[in-house]
């Protein structure tokens, strides 16, 4: 499985807004698993925004963020979509697309002041974004009688373990960790069951961690 890497929160948008000559350019930051849900929201921002003249994206995909696109939307070539980029990167994002509206001002900035004003917005849109680390995790379930669940629950808890509980016939307890972590939670599950409850290790995900 791939390591840990940065991106944002999905509960929301991150939006900041600059205004350089008159020219207003709106960042819109937001978190995308795949290349669909990246473009699903560069036409929900571009919807909003009817009247913009340039709608400049940029997306980094995947836990190793292989997968990148840009696209200038009218600007000149490499003024818009490829510093948008640059900030991504350089802040060691991915999972995310940044969508900058702009509403020309009137007056010309050069390919300079382009530049300069796309990776102005977007720098400022991740300052404002709840940013959170994406790791790997093995999951793990367990089921204990219901005698015993609250307890077990408990001691697993107060070891800062996050569980999810439902109860069936049995309690089934579901847990997750770091995967360099499966044989300390195996030896864990048996020391609080007293060895009469073996943890199987169902599946692998991811979870975030706020930052």
């Amino acid at each position: 499985m791939s390591t840990a890497y940065r991106t944002i929160s999905g509960e929301s948008d991150a939006v900041a807004e600059i205004e350089v000559k008159r020219s207003v350019f709106r960042a819109t930051l937001a978190r995308a698993g795949s290349e669909e849900a990246a473009r699903a929201v560069i036409e929900r921002v571009r919807a909003a925004g009817p009247d913009a003249r340039h709608h400049c994206t940029a997306m980094v995909i995947g836990p190793e963020g292989r997968l990148q696109r840009t696209n200038d939307d009218g600007e000149p070539p490499g003024t818009a979509g490829s510093p948008m980029l640059e900030v991504l990167c350089g802040e060691g994002l991915s999972d995310v697309v940044a969508v900058v509206t702009r509403w020309f001002g009137g007056t010309l900035l050069g390919t300079g002041g382009l530049v300069r004003a796309y990776s102005a917005a977007v720098r400022a849109a991740v300052g404002t974004a709840r940013l959170v680390r994406r790791e790997p995790v093995q999951f793990f379930e367990l089921a204990v009688p219901h005698a015993d669940a609250g307890r077990v629950e408990h001691e697993l808890r107060s070891r800062g373990l996050d569980l999810q509980v439902d109860y069936r016939e049995q309690a089934l307890l579901r847990f997750g960790v770091a995967p360099a972590e499966v044989d300390g939670a195996a030896a864990l599950v048996a020391q609080v069951t007293g060895g009469g409850v073996l943890g199987d290790s169902v599946d692998r995900g991811w979870t975030d961690r706020l930052l």
